[in-house]
């Protein structure tokens, strides 16, 4: 898992056919990155029992990904869980649902986490809830044992099997887009024979901007 810590999820998505990251709507609190094993918990709309719960079960590194149906009306958590989260070593959160205390968070420079809105409501307690199954968070399925991806740009989810396949291609694609970089701050271009050939297949026409001044 440690090979995916300076891998972009950008990249990543491109070689998992640029479909696979989780809802835009998913964004970071912070810009600390995000990496660990999925430890999953799926809760009613507005409830956090099970989350309770899932806190003492999760083990250092876990990244505890929280199905809250996409419900946004209250949140899941705020300031106090994500203290104790980081006490107990959990790598950060993903939740597909609301949180509060968004000012403490930001503030932090080891613990990320991911949310779909923010709001002072808080949750009820009541359950019930399931831990350690699959889940759905932003269109996404997510198994346990699953390998979390975050950054700036979102967050991905990779199952262990496929990872050093994975890697593979991502590590084909930086080694690439390293010499595109280098090619343009040496010679300033930026060479693309992929873009003459389906404006070639498209059958593109350019119109001389003369023809409109005139």
């Amino acid at each position: 898992m440690n090979q995916f810590k300076d891998v972009a999820v950008a990249n990543l998505d491109d070689v998992m056919n640029r479909i696979s990251a989780v809802d835009p709507a998913i964004v970071p609190v912070n810009s600390s990155p995000l990496l660990g094993t999925a430890f999953t918990v799926k809760v009613p709309a507005g409830d956090n029992l099970f989350f309770h719960i899932a806190m003492d079960l999760a083990k250092p590194g876990d990244v505890i990904v929280i199905d809250a149906g996409g419900d946004t009306r209250r949140s899941s958590f705020g300031e106090l869980m994500v203290g104790y989260c980081r006490l107990r070593g959990i790598a950060g959160i993903v939740v597909d649902g609301a949180i509060r205390d968004v000012d403490a968070m930001q503030k932090l420079d080891d613990f990320n986490v991911y949310a779909r809105g923010v709001t002072p409501d808080g949750p009820y307690k009541n359950g019930p809830g399931e831990i350690n199954t699959p889940v759905s968070v932003g269109g996404r399925t997510v198994f346990p044992g699953d390998i979390v991806l975050g950054d700036a740009d979102g967050v991905i989810f990779v199952r262990p099997s496929e990872a050093p396949a994975l890697l593979e291609a991502v590590h084909t694609i930086e080694a690439n887009e390293a010499k595109i970089i280098a090619t343009m701050e040496k010679d300033g271009t930026y060479i693309r024979p992929w873009v003459d050939k389906k404006v070639e297949e498209l059958g593109v026409e350019f119109l001389d901007y003369a023809d409109y001044t005139e």
